[in-house]
C-alpha cells in the first residue's frame, strides 16, 4: 500500500468509528449491529487486505458495478435493512457519474434513486454526491445524498465501506451505512 495513503485510512478509520459507533450504542436489532461490526472491523484490518498494485479497475474499463447490503437509519422509524445496486461510468482518474437504486424495508419501506457524482479523492477513497427522489408512503421526496466510502481491490472484486447521509425536504434525514461488493466490467 502507498504510505501516503497509510494516514488517510487512519483517519477513515477513526470517522467510521466516531459516526458508527453512537448509532451501535442504541437499540438495534441483532442484524444491523452485525453490520455495523462488520463495517468497523473491516475497515480496521483492511489494509492487509489491499492489493500493492497501483493499476486500478477503472483503467481496464470504465463501467463498475456494485451490490450493497446496509442499514438504514431514521430518528422516526429506526433501522432498515437495505439493498441498492449502484452503477458507475468512470470518466477520469477524479470523476465518475452514476445512478444508485435502494430500497429500505422493515419499519421504513422506501425506494430511493440518485443520479451521483463519485469524486475519486484518492485511488480508494471516494465522496459520492447527488440529487435524486424517494417514494415512501405514497410520496415523492425530493433527496439529496453526500457520502464517504473506501474502495479495496481484491482479486478482481472491489469491497467498499460506505456511509451516507441522506438530506429530505420536509422529512427525517437518513444515514445509511453499509458494505458494496463490486467489479469492472
Amino acid at each position: 500500500m502507498n504510505k501516503s495513503i497509510i494516514p488517510l485510512h487512519c483517519g477513515l478509520t477513526r470517522l467510521f468509528k466516531l459516526i458508527l459507533v453512537p448509532l451501535f450504542r442504541r437499540p438495534r436489532s441483532f442484524l444491523s449491529r452485525s453490520l455495523c461490526l462488520c463495517i468497523i472491523g473491516y475497515t480496521v484490518i483492511g489494509n492487509a487486505a489491499v492489493a500493492e498494485d497501483s493499476h486500478h479497475h477503472w483503467q481496464q474499463s470504465p463501467h463498475h458495478l456494485s451490490v450493497l447490503a446496509a442499514t438504514t437509519y431514521t430518528d422516526s422509524h429506526g433501522n432498515a435493512f437495505t439493498l441498492g445496486i449502484d452503477y458507475e461510468y468512470r470518466i477520469n482518474d477524479f470523476l465518475g457519474v452514476g445512478v444508485v437504486a435502494e430500497y429500505a424495508f422493515g419499519e421504513l419501506d422506501a425506494y430511493t434513486y440518485l443520479a451521483v457524482a463519485d469524486l475519486h479523492i484518492t485511488n480508494s477513497f471516494i465522496a459520492q454526491v447527488g440529487p435524486g427522489v424517494e417514494f415512501f408512503e405514497g410520496e415523492e421526496i425530493a433527496v439529496a445524498r453526500l457520502g464517504l466510502l473506501y474502495e479495496f481491490e481484491i482479486s478482481g472484486f472491489t469491497l467498499s465501506p460506505q456511509l451516507h447521509y441522506d438530506y429530505h425536504h420536509n422529512h427525517d434525514d437518513a444515514i445509511v451505512a453499509g458494505l458494496a461488493i463490486g467489479i469492472a466490467f
